[in-house]
This record gives structure tokens, C-alpha cells and sequence, in this order.
């Protein structure tokens, strides 16, 4: 047979996994000889996720709708980033043509982790000789495919998405791979989504990594986007290559429980950040209390304004009453004039009896001129000023505190998964004696915007204030205050 026959042989035999990774991942190495000799194939997780690629692409899965995504959460050294080789060069292998993102949390993971671990599996493989790997690609040693049917390395930037907004493949295949997902950031994951739009196409979406966060896309999709996921959580206990020595000494010096061991080892998300303010399950149940209407009509009518920053930010209106908050209206208003209307108008037609309105940087003092132009009362709150207890660092520390006392004493939250993700991203330390809630910024960095919900419902926490009588005039909030007061330094 000549080496032609040869080669066709193996094109044959390679392509008739195309919708069978399993089977290819088995026929592709030599289990059993050279450097994989103590290794007779894939682990048994390893084989059921594989297998389950593979039955979802038999069941004639072929648009962004029904894209076959799996996300898998896991502790740690079960072999993911050998599964995750494997994947890619199944799906390189298999279709003429196919084009693929891989990313992952950090520069650092990517390029000395996943990419390191397909440099090795790529050696391994008994067609590696179709594809040439560098630094930041897989791609068709052919010239006539070397644009059209390759991988590429991508690092993320919430700055530059056109990587994975360009993310087209029509009536083709197309694999995105985000590995240690659950630090990429929401925009990322919602650029992608976006992207995969083409019908007609082999759409596989496969996001790995270990638990660490109770926020995030990646934590949806065990969650709010269940429906649409393939998930799976394994523990490292289960699979045959981890470290079970280690293992028993993080059970004995952590227990069960502990979210370190939950997190590395059972590859369960945390049940709450040791230095969160609210945990999920506490968010959780306040977006499911429910009061008869009309219960707390004896209670002050308090609204909360945030004011848009920047560009990206947006103006937030919060309503409470007693143990109620109630829906949020967000504006997208670049005019302080505007939003001044859009308040006042909240206020007249809910009677509010105190408006508290964030003019920390100025944003929002011309907010304010311009409701006390109209005679609408209204209140500057500096976040960064001084709190009224001492046991706080300053005002915003003050009132997320006061806020997650009334979360966990029945306080009634509207249904809304930004406020819930910026609830639980608000996490305090220690300035000194007093306590300090993490910065603005921070939290921005953390979860890809600005918390301006949860900041608009912190604000209605600023200062007590009581019920109007309606005969005697504009509302009061009763309070301790210097409405000229700035900022502390």
C-alpha cells in the first residue's frame, strides 16, 4: 500500500469521529505504550463528557439556540487541561474547516497550562502532522486553509472583544473553549454568545474550572442558565489520578465543608465568601419573600438614587417601604436635567417622604439643584464622608451594613440577578478598628460594570426617616447630617 493509501486510510478512519470524540480521543494516542504506558485511556469522567459531546451533536444540535455547551466544575488535578487538549484537537481533526477560540483567566494559565498540556497531546497525536502548533495557534498546515481552519489562542480583554465577536463559522464548526472560566469576566461570555449567531453550524461552547466564585457566568450555569448547560461537577476524590494523600490531609485540616475543601477538592461552589456581607442563599431568599400589599403603609416611603459616573454606568432609582424594595428603574439618561425629572417625578407619584441621592465626585449634585428647583426635597449622601457610627469606615460602608442586617432580618428584594450578583460581590475588610467595604472600583473590576443597583438600594439606608403627615408640607428625613459636607480625603 503506498503512503498515499496510507494517508487516505487515516483521513478516513479520523474523519468517521466527527461526531464521536470519544472514539477519536481512544484511536488518536497510544494508550498503553511509550509515555503512555500506565494509562489504558481517558478517565471515566473524562470518557462521560467526551461521550456526552458527542450524543448531543448525534441528536442534530445546529444553532446558537440548542449550541452543544457543557460546563464542568471541578477541584483540583483531575486532568482537565488534557481533557480540554483533547477536545481541541478532536474538533480540528474531525471537520475541514473548523475554527475555535481558546481562552482562559489569565494570560499566565493559558499560554503555560492549556497551551502547554495541547503541545504535549499534539506531539502524542497520530495525525498531528495535518497542523502546525505555535505560540498562539493550531491551524492547517495546508495553505489553502491556513485562515479558515484553525484554533487560536486568545487572551481576553474586556477592552478588545472583536476575538470573540468575530466568532463566525457559517455551516462549518466552531469550538470555544474558555478554561478556568469562572474568573472571565460576564462581558467576555456575553460578546460570545452573541458572536455564535450562524444556523447551520456545529456550535460546542465547553467552560471548565474550579468553583471559586458565587458570581459570574460561569456560576449561572449551574444556576439562572441551567436549562442551556451540560453540567457537571466532579470531585477530585473520584478520579483516579489525583493526589489522595493530600487529599485526606485537606479533610483533616479543613472538614467537609470548609470552602476551601469545597471548592478544591468537591468542586462545589462556596457556600459564601468569609468576608461577604450577604450570601447567595441569603439574596436568594429575599428575591422570594413576598408581603401582602398595603402591609407597611405605616412605614416611610424611601427612595435611593445612584447617578450615573460614566458612559457605562447607569442611573438607578431604588423605592422602599419597611421590609420592601421594590423593582428598580434603571436609566440610561446622560442628562442631569433629565434624570432630575425622571426622580421627581417618582417621588410625587409615590408621595416618598425622603430622597437620598449619591453626589459623591459631583455627579449627583446637579441632580439635587435641580429637584430643589422645582421643590422636590432631596439629600446628598457622600460615600466616601463620614458614617454616623463609628464603628464604620465611611458612609457606604455604613449603609451596606445596615442593608444586609435588614437582608437577614425578612427585607424583601425584587427579582433581579445584577442586584444579586452585586450583593454578593460586596465583600468588607478592615481599616483599623472599623469596618470597610470593598471599593467601587473593585467591584466593577470584579463583575465587568458598576454596582449601581445595590448601590441605589443601599442608599435608601443613608438616614432614618419617618412617615409624612400630609398636612404638614414637604418631607423631612429625620437625620444627622452637613449636606455641604465633602467627601473625606
Amino acid at each position: 500500500m503506498s503512503d498515499v493509501d496510507v494517508e487516505q486510510d487515516l483521513i478516513d478512519l479520523v474523519t468517521g469521529y466527527s461526531l464521536d470524540p470519544l472514539g477519536y480521543v481512544l484511536f488518536a494516542f497510544r494508550w498503553g505504550q511509550g509515555e503512555l504506558a500506565k494509562f489504558s485511556g481517558p478517565d471515566q469522567w473524562q470518557r462521560e463528557t467526551l461521550a456526552l459531546i458527542g450524543d448531543a451533536l448525534m441528536d442534530g444540535k445546529l444553532s446558537v439556540e440548542e449550541a452543544v455547551q457543557v460546563a464542568i466544575a471541578s477541584g483540583h488535578g483531575i486532568g482537565k487541561s488534557a481533557l480540554v487538549a483533547w477536545i481541541i484537537l478532536w474538533a480540528i481533526s474531525t471537520y475541514e474547516d473548523t475554527k475555535g477560540v481558546v481562552t482562559a483567566n489569565t494570560e499566565n494559565q493559558l499560554k503555560t497550562k492549556t497551551w502547554a498540556e495541547l503541545a504535549k497531546w499534539h506531539r502524542l497525536c497520530i495525525n498531528s502532522h495535518w497542523f502546525e502548533l505555535t505560540a498562539t495557534a493550531l491551524f492547517s498546515k495546508d495553505p489553502k486553509h491556513e485562515k479558515t481552519w484553525r484554533i487560536d489562542q486568545v487572551v481576553w480583554s474586556e477592552r478588545n472583544t472583536e476575538a470573540f465577536a468575530g466568532l463566525h463559522n457559517q455551516g462549518k464548526r466552531i469550538l470555544l473553549i474558555m478554561d478556568e472560566a469562572s474568573a472571565i469576566p460576564d462581558k467576555i461570555w456575553e460578546v460570545s454568545e452573541g458572536a455564535m449567531t450562524d444556523s447551520d453550524t456545529e456550535i460546542i461552547w465547553c467552560a471548565f474550572g474550579n468553583p471559586t466564585r458565587n458570581i459570574g457566568r460561569f456560576r449561572e450555569c449551574f444556576g439562572k442558565y441551567k436549562h442551556r448547560w451540560h453540567t457537571r461537577q466532579i470531585d477530585s476524590r473520584s478520579v483516579a489520578i489525583t493526589n489522595k494523600a493530600q487529599i485526606q490531609r485537606w479533610l483533616e485540616d479543613y472538614g467537609e465543608d470548609h470552602n476551601f475543601f469545597r471548592v478544591r477538592v468537591r468542586g462545589v461552589f462556596p457556600s459564601a465568601s468569609s468576608n461577604a456581607l450577604v450570601g447567595p442563599e441569603e439574596v436568594d431568599a429575599a428575591m422570594a419573600r413576598e408581603y401582602k400589599p398595603g402591609m407597611f403603609d405605616y412605614a416611610a416611603v424611601i427612595l435611593g438614587v445612584d447617578v450615573a459616573r460614566s458612559g457605562d454606568d447607569q442611573s438607578v432609582i431604588a423605592r422602599r417601604q419597611g421590609q420592601v424594595v421594590f423593582p428598580l428603574r434603571a436609566l440610561r439618561i446622560p442628562d442631569v436635567v433629565l434624570v432630575a425629572s425622571q426622580v421627581s417625578q417618582e417621588a410625587t407619584e409615590h408621595q416618598a417622604d425622603a430622597c437620598f441621592v449619591d453626589a459623591t465626585g459631583g455627579y449627583g449634585v446637579g441632580v439635587i439643584d435641580c429637584m430643589r428647583a422645582t421643590n422636590h426635597d432631596a439629600v446628598e449622601v457622600y460615600f466616601n464622608g463620614k458614617a454616623t457610627d463609628p464603628r464604620y469606615f465611611n458612609k457606604r460602608s455604613e449603609m451596606y451594613f445596615e442593608l444586609a442586617k435588614w437582608i437577614k432580618a425578612g427585607g424583601a428584594l425584587p427579582y433581579d440577578p445584577e442586584l444579586k450578583e452585586e450583593l454578593c460581590a460586596s465583600e468588607y475588610g478592615y481599616q483599623g478598628d472599623k469596618f470597610r467595604l470593598v471599593d467601587k472600583d473593585d467591584i466593577k473590576e470584579l463583575i465587568g460594570r458598576s454596582p449601581d443597583k445595590a448601590d441605589a438600594v443601599a442608599l435608601t439606608f443613608a438616614f432614618p426617616a419617618i412617615k409624612r403627615n400630609p398636612l404638614a408640607g414637604a418631607a423631612r428625613a429625620r437625620k444627622e447630617y452637613d449636606p455641604y459636607a465633602r467627601a473625606a480625603k
